[in-house]
C-alpha cells in the first residue's frame, strides 16, 4: 500500500480509482464494509482502490483543548487499512486552510483534478466541506464519478457500529463490547519506557506506555494479551494491565502498565501492543505493598480465567 499526505501530490499510476472517504477512526465493521465496497467496485472496474481520510482528526483541529479521543492514531489506522488490501491510502493533511474549501471545491478540486476519481464510496451520513455542508445526495448530483453510499451497518445483537458507541462501550469498562463493534479487540500501543521500577520489587515486572493521543478508557485492571514485535511477526502473551494513575504512590498522569505472564525478557524501548482483553476492576488506592502485592495475585488469577475463554490473536 502507498501513502500519500496530500491530494496535489499523486502520481497517474492511483489517479482514477475508486476511493473510499471518511474518518475512519477505529477502523470498525462499519468502516470496513465502506472500504470493502470500495475494494470490490474498483476490482469489477480495474482501477486502483483508495482510501481518502485526514490527519490530524478535524474535531482536534477545530477543538484542540478537547481531551484525547482517537481510537486509532495515525500509525495504527495506516496498518489497519493496510490490512485491507487497498492499493493506495490518501492521509490528506487537515488544518483550517483546508477545512475552508466549500463542498464544491472540495469535489472539483480534491476529488476530481485532485483523485480523478472514477468513483467514491461513503457512508450513509457521510459529511463534508465548509461547515460540513455537503452531502452524499450533493455526491450523487455530480456527473463524471459514480457514488456509492452504504448503509448504517449493525450486528446480530442489533448495536449499530460506530466510533462513539466504541469509545462510550471503552469508558464503560466494556472492552468486549468495543470488541463486537471493532471486529478485535481494542489496542495500545507504543514504546515501553522506563518507569519506577517498583513492580520489580514485589515480583510483578510492568511494561509501562504513555497514551500519547489515545482517548482514556475506564481506570481499572484489565486482562490482556501483549504483542511484541519479532522482526515481520507479532508474538502474543496473555497478561494483566493496570490502566490508570496508580493512587497508592500519589501518582497523577495517566499510564498503561503491563504484566505479562511467564514472561523475563527485556522490553525497554521495545513496541509493543496491549489489546484489552476484559475487565477485571476499578483502580483504587491499597494501604501498602503487602495488600497491593497480594491484590495484583488475585487479579492475575482473574486475568488468567478470562484469557481460557477469550479467542486467540
Amino acid at each position: 500500500m502507498r501513502i500519500f499526505r496530500h491530494y496535489e501530490e499523486l502520481p497517474a499510476i492511483v489517479r482514477g480509482g475508486v476511493v473510499a472517504l471518511g474518518n475512519f477512526d477505529g477502523v470498525h465493521l462499519g468502516h470496513q464494509a465502506v472500504i470493502g465496497k470500495a475494494l470490490e467496485l474498483a476490482r469489477q472496474l480495474g482501477a486502483p482502490a483508495g482510501v481518502m481520510t485526514f490527519e490530524p482528526h478535524p474535531r482536534s483541529v477545530f477543538t484542540p483543548d478537547q481531551s484525547p479521543f482517537r481510537l486509532t492514531p495515525f500509525r495504527i489506522k495506516a496498518r489497519l487499512i493496510e490490512a485491507l488490501s487497498v492499493d493506495f491510502l490518501l492521509m490528506q493533511h487537515f488544518d483550517k486552510a483546508f477545512a475552508a474549501h466549500t463542498a464544491d471545491q472540495f469535489i472539483e478540486e480534491v476529488l476530481i483534478r485532485g483523485l480523478g476519481v472514477r468513483a467514491v464510496v461513503v457512508g450513509y451520513d457521510f459529511c463534508f466541506g465548509k461547515g460540513r455542508a455537503g452531502s452524499v445526495d450533493m455526491l450523487r448530483g455530480r456527473s463524471g464519478f459514480e457514488t456509492v453510499s452504504v448503509d448504517a451497518q449493525s450486528g446480530p445483537d442489533g448495536q449499530t457500529y460506530s466510533s462513539n458507541l466504541i469509545r462510550q462501550s471503552l469508558l464503560d469498562g466494556k472492552p468486549d463490547v468495543a470488541a463486537r463493534l471493532l471486529g478485535r479487540p481494542w489496542e495500545i500501543e507504543g514504546r515501553v519506557e522506563t518507569g519506577d521500577q517498583r513492580g520489580r520489587t514485589i515480583g510483578f515486572p510492568t511494561a509501562n506506555l504513555h497514551l500519547a493521543d489515545y482517548m482514556r478508557p475506564a481506570k481499572g485492571v484489565y486482562a490482556v494479551r501483549a504483542g511484541i514485535d519479532q522482526g515481520s511477526d507479532t508474538v502474543w502473551h496473555d497478561g494483566v494491565a493496570n490502566l490508570g494513575s496508580r493512587p497508592t504512590f500519589d501518582k497523577q498522569d495517566v499510564i498503561l502498565e503491563a504484566h505479562l505472564f511467564d514472561f523475563d525478557g527485556d522490553l525497554y524501548g521495545r513496541h509493543l501492543r496491549v489489546a484489552l482483553a476484559g475487565y477485571i476492576r476499578a483502580e483504587r488506592k491499597f494501604d501498602g505493598l503487602p495488600a497491593l502485592k497480594a491484590q495484583i495475585a488475585k487479579d492475575c488469577d482473574t486475568a488468567r480465567a478470562i484469557l481460557s475463554e477469550a479467542a486467540p490473536l
